[in-house]
């Protein structure tokens, strides 16, 4: 989110941005994409880092979200970024409550409409230790490769993990499983 760390980095070889602000905290950060011809990752965040998780609230957190991230890429084209260098992130864990990350991953499909590919990060996130009890975000792995699965599922494009080759293996066996049943289901 810092447009001087960006410019630095795609300067030395980055060819994709990630913006946790979506272009508001460094204004000048999808000049800088248009500029280099990079992919952005546009992510939601309500509030700052030092911030985000005092009390976030929402009326309805994913109509609020795919409002935003709209605006925010509509923002981006006129910049003069390319279609298809934009990719969106609900911003999964960045000012959302446990219930707003739920709804968030029910709300792929919804996300979609905007046109964009969808990246979602939920590994090892703070709501999946409040969902399973487990504290250390290194052993959230197990509830990771479910959310995983679950967004694949729902049509997400891009897969934000620490556990590459386990998420792969999730995601995989899910599909398999998926696909094989069409034929069971009468």
């Amino acid at each position: 989110y810092k447009s001087d760390v960006a410019r630095k980095a795609v300067e030395t070889g980055a060819n994709w941005i990630n913006d946790i602000s979506g272009g508001t905290f460094s204004p000048d950060m999808f000049e800088l994409a248009a500029s280099y011809n990079v992919k952005i990752v546009i992510s939601h965040i309500k509030g700052t880092p030092r911030d985000m998780q005092k009390n976030p609230y929402y009326d309805d957190v994913l109509d609020e979200v795919y409002r935003w991230l709209s605006s925010r890429a509509e923002e981006a084209l006129r910049a003069g970024v390319p279609e298809e260098n934009i990719i969106i992130d609900p911003g999964i864990g960045f000012g959302k409550r446990f219930e707003d990350n739920l709804a968030l991953l029910w709300g792929i499909p919804k996300l979609k409409e905007l046109g964009f590919p969808v990246l979602i990060g939920t590994s090892r996130k703070s709501f999946i230790g409040h969902y399973t009890d487990e504290k250390d975000p290194s052993k959230r792995d197990p509830g990771s490769f479910v959310t995983f699965v679950f967004a694949a599922m729902l049509g997400a494009d891009i897969l934000r993990v620490h556990d590459v080759s386990g998420a792969i293996q999730a995601v995989k066996i899910a599909k398999a499983i998926i696909e094989s049943g069409e034929k069971y289901i009468f």
